[in-house]
């Protein structure tokens, strides 16, 4: 068995023993998703050596590539609450992508160090309230202004998650320049977390998708990631392998949820035998088994072309729309037909998989929407090969 394989078996062990059981407790007991309890999974995933799948040995992570981050983290995607157990959930992914990437070595002790530890969460504002940015970067309505002693940001930001909680955010801010990318100490005065919006998706993110205000906030030179005017383009720095690991988690849930169903729709009778053995629930049972292959090849491949090309590659964008659009809407459909063989049952959070398909909606919309992704998908296409 390969290192890579031994580490997908300790990390489906470590779900089974420690995760899924502390999942029922969140989805039909009540319990809040804190930091107590990622704090406590997260020790435990430490203690099994499946801690990190993204970070580097430096900071006590795996040092995976994305190949092999493509297997560990559809292991720990069996449980809602696996991925955060081994520091790989939204924002902290792809915050730790990005400051490993164009942090300074000042701000990698500072901020990556803690954050790639799970010593801290953090938290990333881009979405504003109309008439402010949302899908289109470019109508980004917060501003940083420069002065004697660094910058001074002013706006206003919602679905910013993990805000309540977090130890710093990184606030994207229009400059003179374009926008940037400033790293905002979470006791900044000038940095207020508002509202904790309720939305479909609450079982998996302490800290929520917050509205967060920034008024007279004053931050030092030190604190621009990367550089001024290059905010976008930074961004695109974390997008795909953002938007990889959404997939890779994802497709461990619709795994999971097959799983479930089958076992269900085997020891369930209708009409004098199995539900198994009804034509139509194979046909479900296919379905979902086609879809499952067909993600679990996109995310393969397009992790492949991360490791080869680079995440900013124009190839490596790319083929993370296309896969990123494409397995969310299958878990989506792996998720709706488990939700329907499991007949009444189904809608009751008894089973979990309704709390499955809640969850998972906001999936076509985070990290890009499957509509805005068809787009950039088929302007590439239209350009014509390059």
């Amino acid at each position: 068995m390969t290192p890579v394989a031994e580490l997908v078996d300790k990390t489906r062990q470590f779900v089974t023993d420690h995760v899924i059981p502390v999942e029922r407790e969140v989805v039909g007991g009540g319990r809040v998703t804190d930091d107590a309890l990622r704090l406590d999974l997260q020790k435990k995933a430490k203690e099994a050596g499946v801690f990190g799948p993204l970070s580097d040995p430096a900071y006590g992570g795996l040092g995976l590539d994305t190949r092999a981050q493509a297997q560990v983290l559809e292991a720990a995607g069996a449980s809602l609450l696996g991925p955060l157990a081994v520091n790989a959930w939204a924002p902290d992914d792809g915050n730790i992508h990005l400051l490993a990437a164009v942090a300074n070595p000042e701000q990698r002790q500072r901020y990556l160090a803690p954050l790639a530890s799970g010593e801290v969460r953090s938290a990333i504002a881009m979405t504003e309230p109309a008439p402010g940015a949302g899908s289109d970067p470019r109508m980004l309505a917060t501003v940083a202004e420069e002065t004697d002693t660094g910058w001074v940001i002013n706006g206003r930001k919602h679905f910013t998650t993990g805000a309540q909680g977090a130890a710093f955010t990184i606030c994207v801010a229009t400059t003179t320049d374009g926008p940037t990318m400033f790293l905002v100490d979470q006791d900044n005065p000038g940095l207020q977390v508002g509202r904790r919006m309720r939305t479909l998706d609450h079982t998996s993110a302490p800290g929520g998708h917050c509205e967060v205000e920034f008024t007279d906030c004053e931050v030092p030179e030190s604190a621009i990631l990367g550089a001024v005017g290059r905010g976008l383009e930074l961004a695109q720095v974390r997008l795909a392998p953002s938007r990889l690991v959404f997939c890779m988690n994802w497709l461990g849930l619709a795994v999971r949820a097959q799983q479930l169903t089958a076992e269900h729709i085997t020891g369930r009778y209708s009409f004098g035998v199995p539900i198994a053995e009804h034509g139509i629930a194979q046909g479900l049972i296919a379905d979902n088994e086609i879809d499952i292959a067909a993600s679990r090849s996109l995310i393969r491949a397009t992790a492949a072309t991360i490791d080869e090309h680079g995440a900013t590659s124009s190839q490596a964008r790319h083929e993370a729309s296309i896969t990123k659009t494409f397995v969310s809407e299958a878990v989506w459909r792996v998720l709706d037909r488990a939700v329907q063989l499991h007949g009444g049952l189904g809608v009751c959070e008894d089973h979990l998989v309704a709390r499955f398909l809640v969850e998972a909606r906001a999936f076509r919309i985070y990290e890009g929407p499957s509509e805005v992704l068809r787009g950039s998908i088929a302007r590439r296409v239209l350009r014509g090969p390059r």
